[in-house]
């Protein structure tokens, strides 16, 4: 499944560039929507590793928003860490390597995914589970990680639709966190909640005040 991916992203960035449209989201607009709500699991979020980077298009979403710490992208389309790497040369604290699907994922403070648990395969939740336990062993405080809802009324049969409560109980009883699960959002106005963000901790909150 992995080649049939990696060929899929090569020929969406040969025909789009380095654009949103080679990772397979609609419009910048809407990437950054994502952004947004995955970057909300912690106001400093130190080092972050972006898994399945694509372009890096988060790091520069982190610059523009004034982020001090450090960032990795790993990606299994070697396309991808070319011009990732080339649009991140100015800055010493940020890189993009190549990782193959299974392979252990570097340490972080904050591991975030967005878009990799889109596409339909054959095993989606095998792959999913699979992929949110590698996180959780990288990630020195949390993960945020999104995915497609299948509290919807039509469903694409490319993509892979998932019920949220399904998540948040893997990540609860399995991976052992402290899960807030948003499905609150929409990403354009006047738009329906199509997805869902999970935010897990691995200390719970503090107490209210």
């Amino acid at each position: 499944m992995s080649d049939t991916l990696i060929s899929h992203y090569q020929a969406l960035l040969a025909e789009h560039g380095p654009g949103a449209q080679a990772v397979q989201w609609a419009d910048a607009q809407t990437q950054s929507a994502r952004f947004a709500v995955l970057t909300g699991i912690a106001p400093e979020l130190g080092h972050v590793l972006d898994v399945g980077c694509g372009l890096a298009h988060l790091h520069a979403f982190l610059k523009a928003r004034g982020h001090r710490g450090s960032y990795h992208g790993v990606d299994i389309v070697p396309e991808f860490i070319t011009h990732a790497n080339a649009a991140m040369a100015d800055d010493p604290k940020a890189q993009a390597t190549l990782i193959s699907p299974d392979a252990p994922l570097p340490t972080c403070d904050y591991a975030l995914l967005s878009g990799v648990f889109n596409n339909r395969m054959d095993d989606n939740w095998g792959f999913m589970t699979q992929t949110l336990r590698r996180m959780w062993a990288s990630a020195e405080r949390g993960i945020a990680f999104n995915a497609m809802t299948s509290h919807v009324d039509y469903h694409d049969e490319g993509l892979y639709y998932v019920d949220p409560m399904q998540v948040f109980t893997f990540c609860k009883a399995e991976l052992g966190g402290h899960p807030v699960l948003r499905h609150d959002y929409v990403l354009r106005p006047g738009g329906f909640p199509f997805e869902f963000a999970i935010y897990l901790y691995k200390s719970p909150a503090q107490p209210l005040t």
